[in-house]
């Protein structure tokens, strides 16, 4: 039978360092106040003893649970990097991720929540779109003081965290290359109602249209609340119009993708007879042809962001720091062989 291995002890690690179990407490938990070579040493100490520290005790020795939920409403390529790159900025501070869904449509969430939330204890929350907004899900986290960080709200607060992009200026980004490439008649696909970013990639789409002098026409913007399913709807009736658009612009790559697929399938030769824009720069813009031009948001760094302002906020202090944080990060303009001058 082979033996039971025994668990090195915190005070092992202590004494290898020849400092306090306390002092070792502070460098695992992340505290400030330790000195570097006193770090240093005892970092080295867990590595040569392979100390692994109890996250269960860890949790219950102090008011720090190192539990982050990340709420959500539907899946999709945005939820898998945003998870991904959480839980990487997780791991690195021994802190764990758990991803919550729920219907934001459903009349019984703020139950659910409350459920959830007497169960666990969790360090801190973060919101994705549309729960970013979400009237009932916010207040139930503001009745448990549970540290909140938007993801790409519809309302940015200024007392609240909030991290994103600024998609009013990528969506005029996106919009002036289609017109710099001579395309005057181009179609808009919405995303979902209630997502902020639905709102300012489409104000960012008009006010850019109204500056450049091309007209907008009502029979070539539908909503495609960023589905692929719903693209296709939307693509088919745009291209049907009486006198359809030279380019599209999309409000997601799946809904891009969409496009290209109608179009393709009516005998249109892209990007000759149409070009299709699309925004997020979603794995799927590189697999199909032509490949997307898009918007590339961050969205792995928007994930680690997140996370790390609840990992470096301590519960022990009063409200988050002054001033609150709000991190606005860079997009970027992927130009691909789906648009190319018009005519």
């Amino acid at each position: 039978m082979t033996p039971l291995t025994r668990s090195v002890t915190i005070q092992e690690v202590a004494d290898l360092a020849e400092v306090s179990a306390k002092t070792v407490s502070r460098v695992i938990n992340n505290e400030p106040g330790v000195h570097v070579e006193t770090r240093n040493r005892i970092l080295k100490a867990i590595e040569k003893l392979d100390y692994q520290p109890n996250v269960n005790a860890r949790g219950l020795a102090g008011d720090r649970s190192f539990l982050i939920g990340l709420f959500c409403d539907k899946p999709g390529d945005y939820l898998s990097e945003f998870q991904a790159g959480a839980v990487q900025r997780c791991r690195e501070s021994d802190f764990h991720l758990m991803v919550e869904p729920w219907d934001s449509d459903s009349a019984d969430v703020g139950r659910q929540v409350n459920t959830l939330l007497r169960q666990l204890r969790l360090e801190g929350v973060i919101l994705l779109p549309p729960l970013s907004d979400h009237p009932v899900i916010l207040e139930k986290l503001a009745e448990k003081a549970i540290p909140t960080v938007q993801v790409a709200p519809r309302v940015r607060p200024a007392n609240s965290p909030w991290v994103g992009i600024d998609d009013y200026a990528a969506a005029r980004g996106m919009t002036r290359h289609l017109l710099e490439l001579g395309h005057r008649r181009i179609g808009f696909i919405l995303g979902r109602p209630g997502h902020g970013a639905t709102d300012e990639r489409f104000r960012g789409f008009r006010d850019e249209m109204l500056a450049g002098g091309a007209p907008m026409h009502d029979e070539l913007i539908k909503a495609g609340n960023f589905l692929f399913a719903d693209g296709l709807v939307c693509a088919e009736q745009i291209l049907r119009a009486p006198a359809p658009p030279t380019a599209i612009f999309a409000s997601n790559d799946d809904t891009a993708a969409a496009v290209i697929s109608v179009a393709h399938r009516m005998g249109l030769s892209l990007p000759a007879q149409l070009s299709v824009a699309g925004f997020d720069d979603a794995t799927i813009a590189t697999m199909i042809w032509p490949e997307l031009t898009t918007i590339r948001q961050p969205v792995a760094a928007l994930a680690r962001t997140a996370a790390e302002l609840i990992i470096e906020h301590s519960p022990r202090r009063r409200g988050w720091p002054e001033p609150v944080p709000h991190r606005l990060l860079d997009f970027e303009l992927i130009v691909r062989s789906s648009t190319r001058t018009c005519g």
